[in-house]
């Protein structure tokens, strides 16, 4: 019965009382099941659940953390998840936010190792065209590995007896647990940035499960990218990681990797001696052979009269002389006659020659056209010259031999035929019959009077 002091709760409040009593009392917990209802949304996230026997409960995995799984998580496969008890408000149910998740058992770490042993065969990753050749004397090499484990010290045990004066980097990495995947594969980054001439990864050995940071697809795929050779040498030998297959080479324990790459100095010392005496004796033996043929040359009669061996050249030397003066000499001979030939053509051709040719041929054309001129005026010279003694008759030079003579008003060139036409100081010019005068008016009187100045 409702009293003033109960106490009632809207939806939302009473889903978040629910939430926080789940995560305060629960928290991160580990799970076991097997997966179901696996889907994963557009957004990257992954949402499915996990049952057993009668019960089940929802799970979700976001995209951050999905992407460094390092498995591909399907139905049917079962799993230990790690992860936090929360409450999804807006449907009212408790889930399980995921972390971690694990395959459950031997046989499934099996499964997973063998199904991504085979997608990574089928990209090709395992193949030797792609396995990189170690150097023969590395400067610096490069270790990823625990820093704490009976590997490393075993490495740097080996190095330093077989070869002291190398430099060592070392990248300190989980090799098993949650995160040594993601560690190791760091590391590998690293120190390929770093540029070693050559890189161990490895740790000690363990169980499938301690091995498994070494089956992750995340640390193959760094090895593969790598362009620094690397040497795998991850447990016993009868251990086989995929990444000692996508390695460059395999060492069955760290030990066996120190000693791959690098050689002890004594042997490299014997190796240097052993090509020094045999590079001697070879020198010595060639030595012995030029002695020989420089004794039994020395002692042939060419070598005792040298001058014997130029003389056949000296002669053939002046064959060959004799034969390129005449070659020369017909050479430059032809070549005259070419230029001859060539200057008598250019004559013809030249535009000086055509010019005397052309104006010959316009003084002869002159004279012809001169005398079919007279030719034809000859007929005409007799009726023509009445015409003639008619037109000089009228002609104003006529009347002027006969005394009288033809006036100008100055400047303007007009002719004067009557005195009252002119003024005081008007300027006029009188040809005669032979030559004119210049005047200048200084008195107008009739007829009978003129005088000119």
């Amino acid at each position: 019965m409702l009293t003033p002091d109960t106490k009632i709760f809207t939806v939302a409040q009473l889903t978040r009382e629910i939430k926080t009593l789940l995560e305060s009392q629960i928290g991160t917990v580990w799970v076991s099941g097997e997966i179901s209802n696996w889907s994963r949304a557009a957004s990257g996230h992954a949402y499915f659940s996990i049952k057993e026997e009668g019960s089940q409960i929802d799970a979700v995995i976001f995209k951050a953390r999905l992407n460094r799984l390092g498995l591909t998580p399907e139905n049917g496969l079962e799993v230990l998840a790690k992860g936090e008890i929360t409450v999804y408000a807006q449907r009212g149910r408790y889930q399980l936010v995921i972390t971690e998740l694990h395959l459950k058992g031997l046989g499934a770490l099996q499964i997973a190792y063998e199904k991504l042993k085979k997608k990574l065969a089928e990209e090709g990753l395992f193949d030797e065209k792609h396995k990189k050749k170690l150097p023969l004397l590395p400067r610096r090499i490069g270790i990823v590995t625990s820093p704490s484990g009976a590997a490393i010290r075993d490495i740097l045990n080996v190095i330093r007896r077989r070869f002291s004066n190398v430099h060592i980097l070392i990248y300190p990495a989980l090799v098993q647990g949650s995160g040594a995947a993601a560690e190791i594969a760091a590391g590998i980054r690293v120190l390929d940035s770093m540029q070693v001439d050559v890189m161990i990864v490895g740790r000690g050995g363990g169980s499938l499960e301690d091995l498994w940071a070494f089956n992750e697809e995340a640390v193959v795929r760094a090895i593969f990218a790598a362009k620094t050779p690397i040497i795998s040498a991850v447990g016993h030998e009868v251990d086989v990681t995929l990444s000692d297959l996508v390695a460059d080479l395999r060492a069955p324990t760290p030990s066996a990797a120190a000693e791959l790459v690098v050689q002890e100095q004594e042997s490299l010392f014997d190796q240097v001696k052993q090509k020094e005496h045999r590079l001697e004796r070879a020198m010595a033996h060639l030595l012995e052979q030029a002695q020989s043929r420089l004794e039994r040359h020395s002692g042939h009669y060419l070598f005792r009269n040298p001058e014997r061996l130029l003389q056949p050249y000296r002669q053939y030397c002046d064959e060959l002389q004799g034969a390129l003066q005449r070659l020369g000499k017909a050479v430059l001979e032809s070549a005259k006659n070419r230029v001859d030939r060539s200057g008598q053509s250019l004559k013809h051709l030249s535009p000086q020659h055509r010019l005397v040719l052309q104006r010959q041929r316009l003084h002869e054309l002159i004279a012809a056209f001169r005398r079919l001129g007279t030719r034809m005026t000859l007929p005409y010279r007799s009726s023509l010259a009445p015409l003639l003694a008619q037109l000089n008759s009228m002609s104003p030079l006529a009347v002027l031999s006969r005394g009288y003579a033809l006036v100008w008003k100055m400047p303007d060139h007009s002719l004067i035929r009557k005195a009252e036409t002119l003024q005081i100081d008007d300027e006029i010019t009188a040809r005669f019959a032979s030559g004119e005068i210049k005047a200048k008016i200084t008195e107008i009187t009739g007829e009978q009077e003129n005088h000119l100045s």
